[in-house]
Parts: C-alpha cells; sequence; structure tokens
C-alpha cells in the first residue's frame, strides 16, 4: 500500500482497469431519492448467472440447474467517511417488497405498485429496479452499484488464493455439493460459491445462509488485508483486474475508485467491519399469488438504516473512547456457547491445585463452573480427559476445543455435566466463542467475531 498510496506510481499500476468492467447505468432517470448522507454506500448483488461457467465446473460444484434471472443475494455495504469502519447489512432475497411503477425488462409490459419478493425485482427490472426498490425500502442513497455472478465470483476467490473459512459443526447441503466437516479450510473459488449458496445446512434456511455469507465476507477482508494483497502491488492489480473484469457497475465506478478503497482498507483489521441483518418481524408473511416472504421489523429496521445514514457503528462501542471497539481475544468458534455448559474438574494428577487452577481458567473463559473440583480416583492421568454424555455431544466438543489435545470419552448415563479429568499435559484453557456471536442481543457482529482465530 506504501507504493499504492504514492500517487503516480499507484494510478500506473491501475491504469487501464476500467476497461473490462461492464457498465450498466442503474441510476438513470431516477427522481425523489433519499438524501445523501456521509460515507459511501455500495449495493453489493449476487445474481444466479452461469454462462460463463465450464461444463466441468456446473458437474463439480452443481450449477448446472436453469438460473432464475434473480438476485442471490444483497448487501448493503457502507464505508464510513473516515474510511475507518465497513457495515455490511445483508437483506433477505425473500423480503417482502413493493416495487414502484416501472416497466418491465423481459416484455416491456408498463407495470403499477405491486408486492414482490425482493429478489424479483431484478427480474421484472434490473439493476436500475432494484436500486429504486433498495432505496424505497431503507431510504439509504445508493452511490455505487456492483453485480458480481457466479463466474465472477470464483475467479476472485481464485486470484485471492482461496478464503480460510472455519465451522464448529459439519455443514452438508446435497443441493450445492457443501461438504465441511468440522475444522479450518481453505476454499478454493468453487467450494467458496458452494459455501456462500447453502441454505439446506440447518433449519434455519435463509437466514442461515446469510450469516454464512457475512462470515464469508469477513474472511475476505482478512484474507486481503493481512494476506499481502493490498500490500503488494502486483497481486492488488491482479485481483483488482480479475473482479472488475467479471463484474458490471455503475459508470462511475472504476479504478479511481479501487485504488481509494485500497488505501482506504490499508488499516483495516477484521475489527474494522461489521456485519448485521435486517431485523425480521414475520419470516413467514404470506401473499397471495408470490407465497412466503420475509416481513421486516420496521421500526427497528428504521433503526438500523437511520445508523448508516448517520455514519453512526452499528455494533456497541467499547468502553473507552467513544466510538472504540472492543479487542477481541483470539478464539476458537464452537458449536456451544461456554455459558450454557455444566463443567466439573477432576485432578488427575499429583499436581497440587491443578485442579483448582482449570476450574478458574474454564470459568474465565465462560463455562459455568461447580468452583469446587476434586481429586480423581487416579493421579496418574497423563492426557486431560473430557467425559461426557453421548446425548451432550456437542457441548463436550466445546470443552474439549478450550482444552487443546484433550481425549473426549463417551459414559453413557453421566447426565448434561460435562467431566474434565486435568492430566499432566495442561497448559492451558484457550478462549472460545460461539460460531454465530450477536453483540449484546443488538444481532451485529465485528468481523474478529466471526473469523477463524489465531
Amino acid at each position: 500500500m506504501a507504493v499504492l498510496g504514492s500517487g503516480a506510481i499507484g494510478h500506473a499500476v491501475m491504469t487501464g482497469l476500467d476497461t473490462g468492467i461492464e457498465r450498466v447505468d442503474p441510476f438513470k432517470d431516477m427522481k425523489n431519492r433519499p438524501q445523501a448522507g456521509h460515507g459511501l454506500n455500495f449495493l453489493l448483488v449476487g445474481t444466479d448467472g452461469r454462462d460463463k461457467i465450464t461444463a466441468q465446473d456446473k458437474r463439480e460444484y452443481r450449477l448446472g440447474g436453469a438460473p432464475c434471472r434473480c438476485t442471490d443475494t444483497v448487501m448493503l455495504v457502507h464505508l464510513s467517511a473516515d474510511r475507518e469502519r465497513a457495515s455490511v447489512v445483508s437483506l433477505p432475497r425473500d423480503s417482502y417488497a413493493e416495487l414502484p411503477a416501472h416497466r418491465d425488462e423481459s416484455s416491456g409490459k408498463q407495470h403499477g405498485p405491486h408486492p414482490v419478493k425482493l429478489n424479483a425485482a431484478y427480474a421484472e427490472g434490473g439493476p436500475q429496479l432494484t436500486v429504486r426498490t433498495v432505496e424505497n425500502m431503507t431510504r439509504v442513497k445508493i452511490d455505487h452499484y456492483l453485480e458480481v455472478d457466479f463466474s465472477s465470483f470464483m475467479k476472485t476467490v481464485d486470484a485471492m488464493g482461496g478464503v480460510e473459512i472455519c465451522t464448529a459443526k459439519a455443514l452438508h447441503d446435497q443441493n450445492t455439493g457443501l461438504n465441511l466437516v468440522p475444522g479450518t479450510h481453505r476454499l478454493s473459488g468453487g467450494q467458496a460459491l458452494q459455501y456462500v449458496r447453502a441454505r439446506h445446512v440447518d433449519g434455519a434456511a435463509d437466514l442461515g445462509r446469510m450469516q454464512r455469507q457475512q462470515r464469508f465476507v469477513a474472511a475476505l477482508i482478512k484474507q486481503a488485508t493481512g494476506g499481502g494483497v493490498l500490500l503488494n502491488p502486483v497481486k492488488f492489480k491482479e485481483v483488482s483486474s480479475t473482479l472488475l473484469g467479471s463484474v458490471r457497475a455503475d459508470r462511475g465506478f472504476g479504478s479511481e475508485q479501487m485504488l481509494a478503497l485500497g488505501q482506504a482498507l490499508r488499516d483495516f483489521t477484521p475489527s474494522s467491519s461489521e456485519f448485521a441483518s435486517v431485523p425480521v418481524g414475520n419470516p413467514s408473511f404470506p401473499v397471495k399469488g408470490i407465497g412466503s416472504t420475509v416481513k421486516w421489523d420496521k421500526p427497528k429496521a428504521a433503526q438500523l438504516f437511520d445508523a448508516l445514514r448517520q455514519d453512526r457503528p452499528l455494533a456497541p462501542a467499547a468502553p473507552g473512547r467513544p466510538g472504540s471497539r472492543p479487542q477481541q481475544p483470539a478464539a476458537l468458534p464452537v458449536d456451544v456457547p461456554p455459558q450454557r455448559i455444566r463443567v466439573r474438574v477432576e485432578n488427575g494428577t499429583r499436581i497440587d491445585g491443578l485442579g483448582g487452577r482449570v476450574d478458574t481458567a474454564l470459568r474465565a473463559t465462560g463455562f459455568d463452573t461447580t468452583r469446587a473440583p476434586t481429586t480423581g480416583a487416579s493421579r496418574d492421568v497423563k492426557r486431560t480427559v473430557v467425559a461426557y454424555d453421548p446425548r451432550w455431544d456437542r457441548s463436550a466438543r466445546t470443552v474439549s476445543t478450550a482444552l487443546p489435545g484433550s481425549e473426549l470419552r463417551a459414559v453413557a448415563g453421566q447426565g448434561r455435566t460435562v467431566l474434565v479429568i486435568a492430566g499432566t499435559d495442561y497448559r492451558k484453557v484457550v478462549p472460545v466463542r460461539p460460531e454465530d456471536p450477536s453483540a449484546g442481543g443488538s444481532g451485529v457482529v465485528t468481523g474478529d467475531q466471526v473469523v477463524c482465530g489465531g
């Protein structure tokens, strides 16, 4: 970034990148737009376009279906005026929306205002109707429009060298072919597409998918800011040209804006980004002729979008200086929050006070310990044991994650309390965090809370 930020050299590196961008005009003839706020607002749209994907990739990543010519993903991205914070708000694709009067792009037929799911705005009126609809729903003025399809997404991830994702539970989706075991994975472009498209891995459907998409964007920011992309002019140009050469963007977005964004992101860390989804009032609001839609919680949604317009952080500020963020320790993601897990500790060694130290360390990490460690029947335990009832195996895996190298041992009928038998190999308890945290119940998370620890 020192090279990129040096003016002439930076411009030389970026010269010509605009030429590959396919241009659209989503703001043409738009009237009665919201008043501009502070900072920059991007509407990031992911479509299900797959025309440029090879036959082999279509088979491998299960992309052979017919596209609906609609938006698969809609994100409102706000870059603060001081360029120190990026706020990403996911808009459910099935959100209940009311389209303004428009001419259908496909048929040319004039339509009056009518209700639809949000992703249908693109099918009926392309980028312009999508921007109009989002602005009407949020009252946030969009400054730039970026559209990514399956092919451009895969190419960009591959140009960055893949993106690291961690999961505390197995993720399997037959529709997309996603198959991840618990742990950390570096995903290629095709695998990353499976990850962000999957919506059948749990009961959360599209809302769960939005959380995974947010986690992916946080990991992408971490990769860009910590993986040398922004520090290496050649790499930066390669990634930028790959992205810009395969996206559709408004006429005002090009190499100058990419350079400015690169400079703005140079001091970013995962905690510089924050993620939220629009508060939902009714996740299954029936509409005749349309089906089940997602109805927003209007008062809470209005507060969220007002914060964007006012350029305020969405996540609560840390104690101390105004606007500061909590410095989160590197923590490993787990399936069950430690606060929900009851733990009893035994000292399985002849080391005086070891049980107390383990109990204190587990409690400091958030576990609900008994605070009454005991001496085990055996005093020669070398490897720390996490004994658990098979009915509470997810809780046991959380405890085991906090005790690196520990042995999981199923004990039928033990009950919900997890037993930790401290061995001579014990060194420390590592911090853990729930995989889908929320900040104070607000539903807002910062990037450092959802990327892989370390």
